[in-house]
Parts: structure tokens; sequence; C-alpha cells
């Protein structure tokens, strides 16, 4: 299963990434309507995310499929004495209490490798949003998917984990298979191999937007980069914003 082996060492792979350039882009969303209370996380991962925005003052519910990234979450939300409520659960069936804001972080929708489970996703985030609530995503592009991830292959190294990451590509479906090999140091000082698989697909701007609509949302603004800039064509990462309308 993703994230079972590769839990344990995700915040440390994961220590480079923009998280506040993240979370400045969704509060900067925010800003330009009604600033929301309650906040469902989806695909929180270990919580980077979402123990940051409660720690703001936001109620914020964690979803993750991943039970070992809800455990180091849980961990860190203690550590640093937040309050998060997080949740197992599948993002394509989604039941929870409305809320005023979805969002969807760190690529998150990108591991929805079929069409119709991006379809059904949107419908769900839909009806779990009050009227003139948000939904705040971003995913990989299929520039990224082509010419970044393509058929490369990745390593990295250092006392305590190293891996080799390897891409395959399937350029007509804009999908890449991760194939993640890791070594992770024991406490006895032996290194233990583990091995994972992940599946991503990137899906055209156009086709998201059609499906947003689709589900019902309106004001959609798709921009690229952690920005407010529309995508230009080497974009590697798209966000999208999307409301529910009131009525």
């Amino acid at each position: 299963m993703a994230y079972a082996h590769m839990a344990a060492v995700y915040d440390k792979l994961m220590a480079d990434s923009p998280y506040d350039q993240w979370l400045d882009w969704v509060e900067s969303n925010w800003e330009k309507g009604d600033k929301p209370k309650q906040v469902i996380d989806l695909g929180c991962g270990t919580g980077t995310i979402a123990i940051p925005l409660a720690k703001r003052g936001y109620r914020v519910t964690g979803v993750d499929l991943s039970a070992e990234m809800l455990a180091v979450a849980y961990d860190k939300m203690r550590q640093e004495q937040a309050d998060v409520i997080w949740v197992e659960q599948d993002m394509r069936e989604l039941e929870l209490p409305v809320a005023d804001a979805v969002i969807s972080l760190c690529d998150s929708l990108s591991y929805l490798t079929e069409e119709e489970d991006v379809q059904e996703t949107f419908r769900r985030v839909y009806a779990h949003l009050v009227e003139g609530g948000s939904f705040l995503f971003d995913v990989h592009s299929p520039y990224k998917m082509l010419h970044i991830f393509g058929d490369e292959t990745f390593t990295y190294m250092d006392d305590e984990v190293s891996y080799i990451w390897q891409c395959f590509c399937d350029p007509l479906r804009l999908e890449v298979e991760h194939q993640l090999t890791f070594f992770i140091r024991q406490e006895n000082g032996l290194y233990e191999r583990m091995e994972e698989e992940h599946f991503q697909r990137a899906y055209q701007p156009i086709q998201l937007i059609r499906w947003l609509k689709d589900a019902g949302f309106e004001d959609i603004v798709l921009s690229a980069d952690y920005s407010n800039q529309p995508p230009h064509e080497k974009s590697d990462r798209l966000f999208f914003a999307a409301r529910k309308p009131k009525r």
C-alpha cells in the first residue's frame, strides 16, 4: 500500500518542500471571501498543512487513506499542542459533516488515476461544502508528467535513509508509475530495504474545469506554481480555486 513504509521518513524526504507557499496561497484565496472556520484537508498526509492551520485558529479535519501517515500526523499534533480531527477515509467516499472550505494540496488529487474517480471526488467535495464554501487544490501538470518525471531515475542518500526512485511514464494517459526502493537505517545500525509503488496521473486543465462545473462549482480560477498567475506551457504544478454558489 502506498505510504505504508514511506510514512516514517516522509517528513524528512519532504523537508525542503515549500509548505509555507501552499499555506500562503490558501489563505490569500480565503481573504477574497468569507474566511472559513471549519476546514477539511483531503489527503492530509502527516499533517504538515493541517496542523499549522489549526494553530492559526481554523477547526481542521484531516482526511487520508493511509493509517500510517495519520499516525505520524497524530504524534506531530501532540508535540505541537494543536487540535486536529484525523479521519482515515477515501476521498472518493468522503462522508463527514459539511465545512466552510475543503483543501487538497501536495498533489493529493493526482493519485486519482481514473476520470470517474476525480469526478466523484468533486461531487463529494461539493456536497460537503456550505453554500459559498471554497474548494482549493493543486495537481501535477501534464508537462511535469511528461518532461520532469518522464522515464527518469532519482536518487537520495544520507545516513538515515536512502532511496532509488524510478519513474515510468505512459504518455497517452499522462500517468506515471513511481517505483521506490528505500534503505532505512534501523536502531541496530543496519539498513532495511523496503519497496513501494505509487501511481499518479495528470489531466488537462480544461477537463478539470469542466468536471468542477459539472459538479456544480463556479468562480473557478486556474493558476500555477504557488502564485495567482495563469499557467504557462512549462508550469509544473496547477492550482485551482472554486466555490459552491450561494442560493
